[in-house]
């Protein structure tokens, strides 16, 4: 078989304003196990969105956006259901920026030749089909707006409000996360930014310059996501999957304490992840344990213990058709830091 006999099914992103989700949602309100669970997640989601001084914060891990829910985010965005994002660099850079730029993550199975794959410069997230190629060419393109910037220190916010800006210009598909956020002043935090296809440009970029060039502050990010915490005071979380993107925004009440900030735990919080409890870690806790370190108030919280493609959807859409956010004002976060 040749690469094109692999890549040929692109993943199409499904559209949450296509399909009313309310009457499953509510139906499942007097159900037992994981379908109580989400129509709960999504009554919370839905009151951090109608109330008007509540900043929502979303956090995205895993590989949501290459199996189908791009799309998801950006109208998230746009509609003014979302105010600030922590996400893992692969979900903004392989896979957001990466599908802007042109390319595409194409439908594969998991019962396949990895040794054959390999050999063609396929990589497989599961049943997702990537080219290498176009990876290595997002890479490159990473380098080229890090070689136009001043070398200092950037928070990935920074970066990646560059790279949004950079698709104002020269996207291929309009419909982007990274360019909606840019547009909409929606500010993203990628705390492990070096983790993803932005590593690989960043280093390209280093080698290049080696006395004068740019870096990733991590720290810088820490204190801008506090700052838009200390803003906002009432907050809500909507993470999907967990790890680093999780507990970074979890961790910015701790934070404000610290600098002598009296800021309330986040108010709601919903997590949809396929993490365990047993080992301690749920991916970066369970909600009510996190109670217990003052960052989520344990009186709004619910765990949905789902693969996130199979819920998110349906959370996500039953929020767009109730229509909070209509009434919602536009936090535009991003200004505090007056680019």
């Amino acid at each position: 078989m040749k690469k094109k006999d692999f890549l040929k099914t692109p993943v199409r992103h499904i559209d949450i304003t296509s399909f009313d989700a309310t009457p499953i949602i509510e139906a499942m309100q007097g159900m037992s196990f994981t379908a109580r669970d989400l129509a709960s997640a999504a009554d919370i989601y839905d009151r951090m969105l109608a109330e008007k001084k509540c900043g929502v914060i979303l956090t995205i891990a895993g590989s949501t956006s290459a199996a189908g829910c791009m799309q998801i985010y950006v109208e998230m965005v746009k509609h003014r259901m979302v105010d600030a994002i922590v996400a893992t660099g692969a979900t903004i850079v392989d896979m957001d920026f990466f599908e802007a730029l042109g390319f595409r993550h194409y439908q594969g199975t998991p019962f396949t030749d990895d040794k054959v794959l390999r050999k063609l410069y396929i990589d497989r997230i599961y049943d997702t089909f990537i080219d290498e190629n176009d990876l290595q060419a997002c890479d490159k393109t990473i380098q080229k707006i890090a070689d136009r910037l001043s070398p200092r220190p950037y928070s990935s916010r920074e970066f990646i409000r560059e790279m949004g800006r950079y698709l104002t210009r020269h996207s291929v598909k309009k419909e982007s996360l990274v360019q909606a956020a840019f547009e909409h002043d929606v500010p993203i935090f990628c705390p492990a930014f070096s983790d993803s296809s932005a590593g690989f440009g960043l280093v390209l970029h280093q080698v290049k310059h080696p006395k004068a060039h740019l870096s990733i502050d991590s720290v810088k990010d820490f204190r801008e996501l506090t700052e838009i915490k200390i803003k906002a005071g009432t907050t809500g979380l909507l993470m999907i999957g967990g790890g680093v993107p999780k507990n970074f925004a979890q961790d910015t009440v701790v934070c404000a304490e610290i600098l002598g900030k009296d800021v309330p735990m986040h108010k709601y919080a919903v997590q949809i992840t396929v993490a365990d409890v047993r080992d301690g870690a749920c991916s970066s806790s369970t909600l009510k344990e996190a109670n217990s370190w003052g960052k989520v108030d344990s009186s709004c919280e619910q765990m949905v213990y789902a693969e996130a493609t199979s819920v998110l959807p349906l959370l996500a859409s039953y929020a767009w058709h109730k229509g909070s956010w209509k009434k919602r004002k536009s936090w535009r976060f991003a200004k505090l830091f007056q680019d």
